[in-house]
Order: structure tokens, then sequence, then C-alpha cells
């Protein structure tokens, strides 16, 4: 490619595209082979990506021409699976030559100016529903599954409006934190008939199923440990704000003499594992359409997300621990992704990530947290934070080992590569050159 406008819109394009990945949650590694794939395609030879948590750039030098050096901040980042698979099937068109660069670069704009389809009230309904299934997970009755639909959506509708203000997301989580503790302690002072603790927890749940601890393990294992560190640190101080809103309510609580009390969960039995996993379908099927998914994804997540976590209970029962059978149905959930995703054609992130929610430690979290905020067990509530952060470390570790196993498994199917490149959520397995 000798055209220097030509490499210049190419290497633009290559940059849109990761810029429109890497905020809607896909992971560096991703991003950079992606950006590779298309740029090869297009003809450019061995351009330099480079993506960090705030930007990327991408340069290119031929034999006869100066180099040139493209720079993109990103400034948003939000879980958004609609433009994800969209860009996703675009970067497949590129390569099958179903679309020209030109139409690319227009499809590229119109996707990163428009907006989305689905109300925003019916994803402030949908988060409620999310919460309601992770109550039912808990082996909640319906009036705490609808208390916890009221939390939830409430909490949504406050941190929307707190975004205007453009607070960072520390003072949001904080702010959630503390509304779902209170709708617990006024159920509590209330009198009702109802296990508040379940509804702190599934808040809670609600509130870490945005946060990228996978995207960072990602990072970390793929060898972008800046970017690794940058998401980290952002789920770190996201937690810490769960932590503190979650304390403070917990704290306010105690003050005013209502105590929310301890959960203790507990599934002996048949019935009580396929509630369980009616439940996570639920919670997985909510969050994927609350991260604007397609609708047809919905079912095939609730029917993984069911199967995961009857995974889950039924090794833990057996005596392996929380944080073995959690990593168990993670490197379930990872070795099934590819598969499901190609069926429904999505990547295979919007099948991981959402399948993962009901699977995420909010239960150790509150026992944490309400241990300590009692100041009489800081020993047990220091174990079940470090729980927590075992189960964490257990779903990331989990899923991208299921990942590993499972793409040479397709490769050697497909014959589509010839050697492993890593985990790959996003984006083609393999480029060929525009002939």
């Amino acid at each position: 490619m000798a055209d220097s406008p030509e490499v210049a819109h190419v290497v633009d394009l290559s940059l849109r595209i990761g810029e429109m990945l890497l905020s809607s949650g896909a992971g560096a590694a991703d991003v950079t082979a992606t950006m590779h794939s298309v740029a090869f395609h297009m003809g450019l030879r061995n351009p330099i990506v480079d993506v960090t948590f705030t930007s990327m750039s991408m340069s290119y030098q031929s034999d006869e021409d100066v180099p040139l050096v493209m720079i993109r901040q990103v400034k948003e980042r939000d879980i958004d699976y609609e433009d994800l698979s969209r860009v996703d099937q675009l970067v497949r068109d590129i390569l099958a030559d179903r679309v020209s660069l030109a139409e690319a670069r227009t499809v590229v704009a119109r996707l990163s100016s428009s907006g989305h389809h689905r109300n925003r009230w019916l994803v402030t309904a949908a988060l409620g529903l999310m919460a309601g299934g992770v109550a039912l997970m808990l082996g909640g009755n319906p009036q705490v599954c609808g208390i916890a639909f009221l939390a939830a959506a409430s909490i949504d509708r406050l941190q929307k409006y707190m975004a205007t203000f453009r607070l960072p997301m520390f003072y949001l989580q904080v702010a959630g934190g503390a509304l779902a503790t209170s709708f617990a302690v006024a159920a509590a002072a209330a009198d009702i008939d109802v296990d508040p603790s379940k509804v702190v927890t599934a808040n809670i749940i609600l509130l870490l199923s945005g946060i990228g601890f996978m995207g960072g393990l990602q990072d970390a294992l793929t060898g972008f440990y800046v970017t690794a560190g940058a998401r980290m640190t952002e789920a770190f101080l996201s937690t810490a704000g769960i932590i503190a809103g979650v304390s403070g309510g917990l704290t306010l609580g105690t003050v005013l003499g209502v105590s929310v009390g301890q959960f203790e969960p507990g599934a002996s039995d048949l019935a009580t594992v396929a509630v369980t996993g009616l439940g996570a379908a639920i919670c997985a099927a909510a969050f994927a359409f609350a991260s604007y998914s397609p609708k047809r994804v919905l079912v095939p997540i609730g029917l993984v997300a069911w199967f995961a976590i009857v995974i889950a209970t039924y090794i833990e029962q057996a005596g392996f621990g929380r944080t073995w059978a959690v990593a168990s149905a993670a490197f379930f959930i990872g070795l099934v992704a590819y598969g499901v995703s190609g069926r429904v054609r999505v990547p295979p992130l919007v099948i991981v990530v959402s399948t993962m929610v009901p699977l995420l430690p909010g239960l150790s979290i509150y026992r944490g947290l309400s241990l300590l905020s009692e100041g009489e067990h800081v020993g047990q509530g220091l174990l079940a934070v470090m729980t927590a952060a075992s189960v964490a470390i257990a779903l990331a570790s989990g899923v991208i080992l299921g990942e590993y196993v499972a793409q040479p498994v397709r490769r050697e199917a497909r014959k589509m590569e010839k050697r492993l490149a890593g985990p790959r959520l996003v984006g083609p397995l393999r480029a060929r050159a525009k002939r």
C-alpha cells in the first residue's frame, strides 16, 4: 500500500475499531490483535500498536514515506455489548471482503455516534430483575425479591443522576452501597418478614457486575501489565466504594438499634439447587439485557449460567470449598463460551461476563463487612474479605484457563490457525491480506 492518504485511513479505521472495543469492555490483548488483523488485511505490514487503559496509538512506516503516528483517547468505558457485537461483526465483514475501506469507516462513524434502540427504563427494570434473581438464588422469598428489585432500580436511577454531575465512579459506588443497605435496614425496622441481609447481598452483586476484575487479570496474563494495573486499580477503588457505602449503612443501622443479621446459605436438595439455578439464569440473562446484548443470546446465557451454578453448588457441597467450586464453574463457562457464541453470533466475551455475574462474591463481601462493622470479629471479617478476593481471582483464572483449552480445540476442529496466540474474547482468530 503506497498511497499515503489510504494508509492514514486504514490506521484511523483500526484505531476507531480498537477504541470502541476497549471502551465496551474488551481486553487489551483482543484489541491489539484485532487492530493488527484489520491493518494487515488492508495491506499494512508490521504496524506498531500500543494499547493502554486510557489511550491507544498506532504507527506505520513504509519504505518510501515518512512515519505515520496516530493516537486516540478512550474517554468513556462502559459495558456495551451491542456496540461490541456490531464492531466484531464489522471486523469479520472486513476480513471477508464484504465491505470496503470507505464503507467500514462510515459504519464505524455511525456506530460511535448513534445511541441505543433499547429504552433506558427497560435497562433499569432489567437491573432490578437481576437483583431479584440474585435474591432468589440465595433462597429469598417473594418479599425479599421484591425489595431487592426496588433497591436495585433505585440504585440505578441514583447513579445515573449522579453521573450527570461527572462524579467519579467511587462516589457512585458509595451511594449505591449505602442505598442498598438503607433498604435492608428499613425492611428490618419495619419488621417485614424478610431476611435483610439477602437484599444487601443481591445489590452488592449488582454493584460488582460492572467491575473489570476479569479484564484486568486477562490483561496481566497476556502481558499487558500497564493496562492490567489500571483496570485493577479502578476495580479496587470501585470495590472500596461499595465497602464504604455498605459499612456506613450497617453502622447507621447499628446506631439506630436495627440489625440486618448474618446470612448462612445452604442448598441441600435438588429442589433448592433447581431454584438456585433459576435465580442464576434470571440474573445472568437480566445482566446481559441491561448491557444491551442482542435478545437472541438471553436464553443461551441463562442456560449456561444455570449449569455453572449447579456445578459450583455440587462441588462446594462435596467439600472442595467455595474457591475451587467457583473456579470449576468458571472453567466450564470459558470452555463452552466459544461454541455458544458461534451459535448466537456474538463475541465470546458477551457469554463469559454475563454468565459469571451470579458467581461474583457478593455474599463473602457482605459477611466480611458486617463482621468488621461489629468490631468484635475482625479476624473473621478479614477472612471473609480474603475469601471474596480469592473467589474473584478463581473466577478470572478459571475462565481464562477454559478459553486456553477451548481455543485450540476449536482451532483444530475448524483448522483456522496454526498456533495459539492467547485467549481471544473479541475479534477474528486469523487475518488474511487483501489480494
